[in-house]
């Protein structure tokens, strides 16, 4: 990564531990992201990503104590600094943390409440990016938020009563869908652990097994070879009785 490159991202760093969460920073990662050659565009790709995961989770925390609309402006800003980057699970994380902490606070403050068409969106990205379990928890919230009948209050996200049923009918699917994928994918995983742990286990039945035929191939052999060394000394033997006899009687031929 060039120098020019290093000092640029300690530049947006700065802006975003100042709290710069503006639209003249929100531009200057977007120039970031022009690069020349493919390579450098990675590069810089990753490291805004790891710069924004960090700086992100240590801001988010810092502002625990803050007003509901600081936080919101906060988590609008990572949201799209995420989606621009290509972070879409980071992305999608905060979207919900936001959905949520609205519909939290809309009890004392019903401006706040998320409409059933914004539930409605997330679950479809949710569910096209593949994060299928938070898309289950998000269908969940938006069939609260239309039986909710205060979600008529709602203004311009107003729900028009002839689309209703549409929209319950298109969540509903969704869930299942999500569900059946969520429901798929833990047997799957179900699967493997267990046929991972059925190899671990024969291995280590196969294991004594092994060991007690490399014993008894051991024995085996080392009693061919007690048993040829026996023949050997015999004949050895036999052979110095043989020799020994002209020397002993000489007067025989």
């Amino acid at each position: 990564m060039s120098h020019s490159v290093e000092e640029q991202l300690s530049l947006f760093r700065y802006l975003l531990q100042t709290r710069s969460f503006n639209e003249s920073t929100f531009r200057f990662l977007e120039s970031l992201l022009v690069s020349k050659d493919v390579k450098s565009l990675i590069e810089t790709r990753s490291s805004l990503k790891q710069l924004l995961k960090s700086e992100s989770m240590s801001i988010i925390h810092s502002i625990a104590t803050e007003s509901v609309h600081d936080k919101l402006v906060v988590l609008d800003f990572f949201v799209h600094a995420f989606a621009l980057v290509g972070d879409l699970e980071s992305c999608l994380a905060l979207r919900y943390e936001a959905l949520v902490m609205r519909e939290l606070k809309s009890a004392s403050f019903q401006p706040l409440q998320v409409s059933p068409v914004e539930w409605l969106n997330f679950v479809e990205d949710a569910v096209h990016n593949g994060f299928h379990s938070v898309a289950v928890k998000a269908c969940e919230n938006a069939l609260r938020c239309i039986e909710n009948n205060d979600v008529q209050k709602l203004g311009r996200d107003m729900l028009p009563e002839n689309l209703k049923a549409t929209t319950i009918s298109e969540i509903t699917r969704l869930r299942n869908f999500a569900l059946t994928s969520v429901f798929s994918r833990s047997v799957q995983v179900q699967a493997t652990e267990y046929l991972e742990r059925k190899t671990r286990e024969q291995q280590k039945l196969n294991l004594p097994f092994k060991e007690k035929r490399c014993l008894a191939s051991t024995s085996f052999r080392n009693g061919i070879k007690r048993q040829n060394m026996r023949k050997l000394h015999e004949r050895q033997g036999l052979l110095q009785v043989n020799g020994a006899l002209p020397e002993r009687h000489p007067n025989l031929r």
